[in-house]
């Protein structure tokens, strides 16, 4: 592997000094790939007007081409945050208009490019904010493949878009899971909620293994709803969430089981493939009547234990 410098007419950040991950990775075969520390972009998708892509200036890599907006990663960035970093810079993005889904990872060892889909919470017209696009536009799905796509993106476009249609989201019995650690929590019900909110928020912000939920990808980021009831529902709200962690905090005004089954039903009728977190087997079965599948407290535990 070889790091290379761009040349003059080559991707260089928009404003500023150079970021040292601006550079190209050249293979011992020849082939070149542009992010010392790796790239990343976002496939944007709005459910009215399709997927954002890019018409890539003439001079860049694959010039001609569609694509995604993204591009080299910086020193320590996450994928995620870089990735969302990029379309920001590249087609204005405005904070908050977007929520990530899911990560698809290709990783080539000596060099790596995700791709993040995301959901558009409130609509948007891009901007071309930097000179390598020619165009960003609004795609249907089903004419995404009429378009000259960059190879890269070409390849991945056929399992990406066999998951646009997959939503998952989790239900968290939270009595039952915070019950399941003798830790002390019927001292404190609503400090030990709070810790598991906090838990949950750091676990689907680092990204969910997809083989944790079954399901392909590399790493989700699901919507969760973590109900919490009696004492418990005096917990402050959700507070500094971010693109890649949405905890909501559901308060039971009655039993518990009924308001986690009421959250599962109104998460299935929108279309998500809801997996629900208890222990209790009568909850279990109810869950179950109306479609969710159901994993117990220590699935749960083991995945946030095992969080980097």
């Amino acid at each position: 592997m070889t790091i290379v410098p761009p040349g003059p007419d080559e991707p260089r950040r928009p404003h500023g000094p150079q970021d040292p991950g601006d550079a190209w990775v050249v293979a011992e075969t020849g082939e070149k790939y542009w992010g010392r520390y790796g790239a990343a972009g976002v496939l944007a998708v709005d459910s009215s007007r399709g997927v954002l892509l890019q018409h890539r200036v003439g001079w860049s890599h694959f010039g001609g081409t569609w694509g995604i907006p993204g591009g080299a990663l910086h020193r320590d960035e996450t994928a995620l945050d870089g990735a969302l970093r990029e379309a920001q810079e590249e087609a204005g993005i405005p904070d908050g208009a977007l929520h990530a889904r899911f990560a698809r990872v290709l990783d080539l060892r000596i060099w790596s490019y995700t791709t993040v889909v995301a959901d558009v919470l409130a609509p948007f017209d891009p901007v071309i904010s930097d000179p390598e696009s020619l165009a960003l536009e609004w795609v249907a799905i089903d004419e995404v493949d009429q378009r000259p796509l960059h190879p890269g993106f070409a390849a991945s476009w056929p399992l990406l878009r066999s998951l646009l249609t997959v939503h998952p989201a989790i239900v968290v019995d939270a009595a039952n899971v915070v019950g399941s650690v003798p830790d002390g929590w019927w001292k404190d019900r609503a400090g030990a909620a709070s810790r598991l909110h906090a838990r949950l928020s750091a676990w689907v912000a680092a990204g969910v293994e997809a083989d944790d939920l079954s399901l392909e990808a590399d790493r989700w980021f699901p919507p969760v709803s973590m109900v919490v009831e009696g004492a418990a529902r005096d917990i402050p709200d959700a507070r500094h969430q971010t693109h890649g962690a949405r905890v909501a905090i559901v308060r039971a005004e009655g039993a518990g089981d009924d308001a986690i089954v009421a959250e599962a039903r109104r998460l299935g009728v929108d279309g998500a493939e809801v997996i629900a977190v208890t222990s209790d087997r009568g909850l279990a079965a109810r869950l179950d009547d109306v479609g969710a599948r159901v994993e117990p407290a220590g699935w749960l535990l083991r995945q946030m234990d095992a969080r980097p």
